[in-house]
């Protein structure tokens, strides 16, 4: 398969042959971590995170140095001349003069696509805004698979900040190009999915419903992916208080869901999941957090063609 090159801007930048073929190259590399080692030796990847972040980057930063490969960033725009008014643009050129494939995390939508424009390097998606976070939803898909071992026929629902959040708009992008797929979108009005992530659900010709009650949405579902509601997408204080602790899932709450749940999250959680799930053998989060490491492996021996 042939992705040297490329950019990840979004979830459909690749196709579904495309992101099969990066699944098995991860599986195989969960395997036999150790026939990869050196791989990328000689090449160096720019991490820009102009937000904070610690899975993404460690896991970025992690991947390319089990690859033999090295690293270059900053981890806050502080430590870098975006402090003194540098552009996007301007950066990326300085970067593409060092390195030879970045990784971009921006709170602004579209960073990512003019970082690429302005690039002739591999530019990777991190996260811009509340846009689009592609690798989190290679990461999402890669854990599904693993244990489902498809992605047909399963009925996923998506629980809290379905507005800002941006995980939840990639994985369900990516999810509408496999058949059978139904979707129960549990929030509070005011955190609903955007109008265009709806339609797009629509166009696709998958089932879907919205909700407010998670409880009763349980029963129903193969895979719960949970999100925090976000402190740093609101503009309004108040508001953030008052959603903050709208869906908590529980040890009593799970008692109505399926033996064969898979309980989802990218993390960081703050109170959505009570520390009594982690022992439950439907929390899969944790082994959510270090699948994202091995397929970014594979996405980044991939884009440099290794």
């Amino acid at each position: 398969m042939e992705l040297k090159g490329r950019n990840l801007l979004e979830p459909l930048d690749f196709s579904v042959t495309e992101m099969d073929w990066l699944f098995d190259e991860a599986e195989r590399m969960i395997a036999s971590p150790e026939s990869y080692t050196g791989v990328c030796n000689g090449k160096l990847l720019a991490t820009l995170f102009y937000e904070p972040s610690t899975r993404t980057r460690f896991s970025f930063e992690a991947a390319m140095l089990r690859l033999g490969g090295q690293i270059i960033g900053f981890s806050e725009p502080s430590s870098s001349s975006v402090s003194k008014g540098e552009s996007i643009a301007d950066t990326i050129r300085t970067v593409e003069c060092y390195a030879d494939i970045a990784v971009i995390r921006h709170p602004k939508e579209g960073s990512a696509l003019v970082a690429a424009r302005s690039a002739g390097i591999p530019v990777i998606n991190a996260g811009d805004g509340g846009h689009h976070h592609p690798t989190q939803t290679l990461t999402d898909l890669l854990t599904i698979r693993l244990e489902k071992g498809i992605f047909n026929n399963i009925t996923v629902g998506l629980c809290g900040d379905l507005k800002f959040g941006r995980t939840v708009h990639s994985l369900i992008r990516a999810l509408t190009r496999y058949s059978d797929v139904r979707f129960v979108l549990v929030s509070p009005k005011e955190l609903c999915v955007p109008e265009y992530v709806r339609d797009e659900i629509k166009k696709s010709g998958a089932e879907f419903e919205e909700t407010s009650d998670l409880r009763e949405a349980l029963p129903k579902l193969d895979v719960l992916y949970m999100t925090r509601v976000q402190k740093e997408r609101f503009f309004n204080e108040e508001d953030y208080i008052r959603l903050k602790d709208s869906y908590i899932i529980d040890g009593a709450k799970l008692k109505d869901a399926k033996k064969s749940l898979m309980i989802l999250h990218p993390l960081p959680r703050v109170n959505e999941i009570a520390a009594e799930v982690d022992s439950d053998p439907r929390a899969f989060y944790f082994k959510q957090a270090r699948n994202g490491m091995y397929v970014r492996m594979a996405l980044l021996k991939a884009l440099l063609g290794r």
